[in-house]
């Protein structure tokens, strides 16, 4: 009964931001790099698909190893937060500037190991964080510090230093409160525009 759980919470992290993916494809056109925004949430959904498989390898006991498939999660899940955030910016320089980031976070995960890589992958949050709340200005952007960052380390600190597999299970259901976060702020920001252009048409 416990596997089943577990497992469901796995699939639905990585189905939820590929159909939401699916979804994005020629929308939010009113963003300047819409192009990017699926494949950011595809990316994410990979990132989940990676962890399953790594799991298999551990008979889906959480170990904090270090391994190909683990070096994929990672690596899928800083190109996902990479790509959201340049999708909502023009700045060349800036867009060049989070897509080294990733690319540093990638490949220090290879060279020096998951902490370094981590480390990368804050700043890589925080760019999003900074870049989305100054284009959309939405309090729902809350919910992913909150779910994506906080909470699935807290549960994930649990996790590794009591080995209780419960705290495993919510992992997957708090990083997709992030991803369903992150396409309700974009559906929003579309009503949003077209509002203000309806307004400015009015007046």
């Amino acid at each position: 009964m416990f596997f089943s759980i577990l497992l469901i919470a796995h699939i639905q992290a990585a189905v939820i931001p590929i159909i939401l993916g699916i979804k994005s494809f020629n929308k939010f056109k009113h963003l300047s790099n819409n192009k990017f925004i699926p494949f950011g949430f595809i990316f994410l959904g990979l990132a989940s698909i990676a962890e399953m498989i790594d799991h298999t390898q551990t008979s889906w006991i959480y170990v904090d190893h270090s391994s190909l498939f683990n070096w994929l999660f990672y690596s899928f899940l800083s190109l996902g937060l990479t790509c959201l955030s340049i999708s909502v910016i023009k700045n060349k320089i800036f867009q060049t500037t989070n897509l080294y980031i990733s690319f540093c976070s990638i490949i220090s995960y290879l060279l020096f190991g998951k902490t370094i890589a981590l480390f990368f992958q804050v700043i890589v949050s925080i760019f999003l964080i900074i870049n989305w709340q100054r284009i959309f200005k939405d309090w729902v952007l809350i919910l992913y510090p909150i779910f994506g960052i906080i909470f699935t380390t807290f549960f994930g600190t649990n996790l590794a230093t009591s080995g209780d597999q419960f705290w495993h299970v919510l992992i997957g259901p708090s990083g997709t409160i992030s991803v369903l976060a992150f396409f309700l702020i974009l559906k929003r920001s579309g009503k949003k525009i077209s509002k203000n252009s309806h307004e400015n048409i009015h007046f």
